[in-house]
């Protein structure tokens, strides 16, 4: 017992030393990293990568972060692209997908339903072939007639907020999602599984494009609760500069999308960022495959992982481990409130949230370097 204690003891100081210059070098010997997975594969991944699932205090079933595109323009100027991007959370990391052209993408939250959130994204991108079929399926409503496929996407939006939600089209489009999911793909999705995507489901479905952050599945509040902005809100944003970037801004956004999802491009994974699992395994897999992380979307988890005593260790820890360069970024979400708004370049009025940069090398250096022991230590290194 004692011999096993000294060994574990060893490991941990290992891994506390462990710093960008003890990574293994991104480009080590190995297969080239696919852009397309087959479906054996990318089941594969979603089963080897993923942890234990866990769970999180709202279901997050749409993002709150009105600000999340302001980053973007600085993101395209010095980010390559065909790297690897890697996120949390549902429907924003196809905005950054779509804008930074990743070679592959690994979206990684602790819980499953958001895993099958993705994944009823992807059936449902896969099988529309425009934004309005997709919002068809998505909100379970009958396409306008009169809805041009060139449409701004204000006007889609809107056309879609008047129609009506058609419980036959819900069990249409599910069945259809089923079909394609596990008759076409072949995934192993377990009934439990298929519950909980129809749970995510209904939650589209009754809230339409007024669905928001505070949306209740116990038919509580409403879906304008807590200033949370809605679907439509978030996707008429822009980057701060007037230009529209959201995923279904355009017919090009979406079919690069469209793209990504039908070659299985998009790798929804369960893990904590402070597990033992998930982000290892997916910095083991880029290592083998000579590929680097170019852009890691954190949104305010770290805000989270900061309550607990080691949890933030655990992930600046995980961090280490993945294959990065000095381009390599960290996108995150951080509070308008007990924060300075002079602090960050980009504030939007009226956000919750500001959305900084911050380069990972220098995260995981000031970490080695003993120099990270709260939150604001963070914040602090962000612009």
């Amino acid at each position: 017992m004692l011999r096993r204690r000294r060994i574990f003891v060893g490991l941990i100081a290992a891994t506390l030393c462990l710093g960008i210059n003890a990574l293994p070098p991104a480009h080590a010997a190995g297969e080239e990293l696919p852009s397309r997975l087959s479906d054996k594969a990318f089941w594969q991944l979603v089963s080897d990568l993923s942890e234990a699932g866990g769970s999180f205090r709202s279901e997050n079933f749409l993002s709150n972060e009105n600000a999340f595109q302001t980053v973007i323009p600085d993101l395209k100027a010095t980010l390559p692209a065909a790297g690897v991007y890697l996120g949390v959370g549902p429907e924003q990391n196809f905005t950054y997908i779509v804008a930074l052209r990743p070679k592959l993408a690994f979206v990684v939250d602790i819980r499953r339903g958001n895993l099958l959130e993705q994944l009823l994204y992807k059936a449902f991108v896969e099988l529309s072939s425009t934004r309005a079929e997709f919002l068809s399926r998505l909100f379970a409503r009958k396409r306008p007639s009169d809805l041009a496929a060139t449409a701004p996407v204000d006007t889609l939006f809107s056309a879609f907020a008047t129609a009506a939600p058609s419980e036959e089209l819900f069990k249409e489009n599910f069945q259809a999602a089923k079909d394609k999911l596990v008759k076409d793909h072949k995934f192993a999705l377990s009934d439990d599984d298929l519950k909980g995507m129809e749970f995510v489901y209904s939650a589209f479905f009754r809230g339409g494009p007024d669905l928001n952050y505070s949306y209740s599945p116990n038919g509580a509040s409403g879906f304008a609760g807590g200033g949370f902005p809605s679907y439509m809100e978030l996707m008429i944003e822009t980057d701060g500069q007037g230009e529209h970037r959201s995923y279904l801004a355009s017919e090009e956004n979406f079919r690069i999308l469209r793209e990504y999802e039908r070659n299985n491009a998009i790798v929804p994974v369960v893990g904590d960022f402070g597990g033992e699992k998930a982000l290892r395994a997916v910095g083991d897999y880029l290592r083998q495959h000579n590929a680097t992380v170019t852009a890691f979307y954190t949104s305010n988890v770290e805000q989270y992982l900061f309550q607990e005593a080691y949890a933030w260790r655990r992930f600046l820890q995980n961090v280490a481990t993945l294959p990065i360069d000095s381009k390599s970024t960290f996108i995150r979400s951080i509070s308008n409130r007990g924060f300075p708004f002079s602090q960050f370049r980009r504030i939007s009025p009226g956000a919750r949230a500001s959305t900084a940069l911050c380069p990972i090398a220098d995260v995981i250096k000031s970490f080695n370097a003993g120099q990270i022991h709260r939150y604001e230590d963070i914040v602090a290194m962000s612009k």
